[in-house]
């Protein structure tokens, strides 16, 4: 068992008030005080770090939601007609020369999940569009002009630095909500760094507890029977005995032994006074909810809040996976305008979700029986 020690009131050696010469018992104890709490930092790598690299519940809700939005097909509509062959939807299927078409979308998302900004870089060939490539979030930097508006976009990789111009078909800047940036979209995970904290730190100490042997740290109580206390020589002796004879995993629950004048208390609350395994569910809960997955789908104990796991899916792209392909279509309408004309609109081809299957048939019955509308007009409402 690994312990700090401090003896109370200690002061260099030879100096000791009149309080202490006449002072009974003297205790030797492990107390560790408790500060300030410490958070994780907000920037896009402290996130990526602390969240989608460590933590197993954010890891798998960024996963989901990148993963599901990466695989919905895109319909391309100009002047509202249905067209199937164009160089956009070339486009979108491979956008580069490394990546596909999910694989460039998965990473999209995720840029937008983990930083609340996602960057495409345009490749121009005279006035064709060949490529799309994305910037890391955290190495472009947005340059304000005197008006306060985006002037240009740095990127900068290493010793290279690259400017984008804000105007015109230049780099693409997606974005979340900040209340407090003009310019930067707020991660959702931010909003979850004190849950993401909690469900780590509870991890590395249910470890440490484990590598303990499960077992609580204490304080060792010295109560000579004519009093006095330990010097300086005796203290650093029994302070290097129990580290080199107690500390560590190997030695963890290996008997104790004391000399003449020594108790051992124990110290610290257990895990079920302090209810480590609701306190985990809870701040996964959480990060669930900052993120947008239903907590049933992540395997979550004691969230009864959707009826089924059919339900829980529905939900999660009802109010998650399609908010987040509507934001991107739209961004990518809006800027591809001026090279493919005002005519194209992009979107989602929802009749391929499993998920929205059973509300894709209400819908169709519906229709089949509405008798006063018309064939085209029963097209049209169902998307055609």
């Amino acid at each position: 068992m690994k312990m700090p020690f401090h003896l109370p009131g200690r002061r260099p050696a030879g100096v000791v008030s009149a309080s202490e010469r006449k002072a009974a018992p003297a205790m030797l104890s492990a107390l560790q005080i408790s500060g300030e709490a410490r958070w994780t930092g907000r920037s896009y790598a402290s996130l990526s770090r602390e969240g989608f690299m460590k933590n197993p519940v954010a890891h798998r809700a960024i996963r989901l939601i990148a993963e599901a939005s990466a695989a919905m097909p895109w319909q391309l509509f100009e002047n509202g007609t249905l067209i199937t062959d164009h160089p956009l939807l070339s486009l979108l299927k491979r956008p580069n020369g490394r990546m596909s078409g999910s694989d460039f979308f998965e990473a999209l998302y995720g840029h937008l999940l983990l930083s609340g900004n996602a960057y495409v870089e345009p490749v121009l060939i005279g006035d064709a569009l060949r490529e799309l490539h994305l910037l890391r979030p955290d190495r472009v930097r947005v340059i304000e002009g005197r008006d306060g508006w985006p002037e240009a976009y740095e990127y900068r990789a290493g010793s290279h630095v690259s400017r984008y111009p804000a105007e015109g078909l230049t780099v693409l800047h997606m974005r979340l909500f900040h209340p407090l940036d003009d310019h930067s979209g707020l991660s959702p995970l931010a909003a979850a760094q004190m849950a993401l904290d909690l469900h780590n730190a509870s991890s590395v100490w249910n470890k440490a507890l484990l590598d303990n042997s499960a077992r609580p740290s204490g304080a060792l109580v010295y109560q000579p029977k004519d009093g006095g206390n330990l010097t300086e020589e005796q203290y650093e002796r029994l302070k290097q005995e129990l580290e080199e004879g107690y500390a560590g995993p190997v030695k963890a629950g290996r008997p104790l032994l004391l000399e003449g004048g020594l108790d051992w208390k124990a110290m610290g609350l257990t895990p079920r006074d302090m209810d480590f395994t609701e306190a985990r569910n809870g701040a996964a809960r959480d990060i669930a909810l900052a993120i947008g997955v239903p907590p049933m789908m992540l395997g979550i104990p004691g969230d009864n809040t959707y009826s089924n796991y059919q339900e829980a899916n529905r939900a999660f792209y009802r109010l998650t996976v399609l908010p987040l392909i509507a934001r991107t279509s739209a961004a990518l309408t809006s800027w591809l305008q001026p090279l493919y004309g005002e005519g194209l609109r992009l979107e989602a081809d929802l009749d391929q979700v499993t998920a929205l299957s059973a509300e894709r048939d209400a819908l169709w019955a519906r229709m089949a029986s509405a008798d006063f509308l018309s064939d085209a007009e029963k097209r049209e409402a169902v998307g055609y």
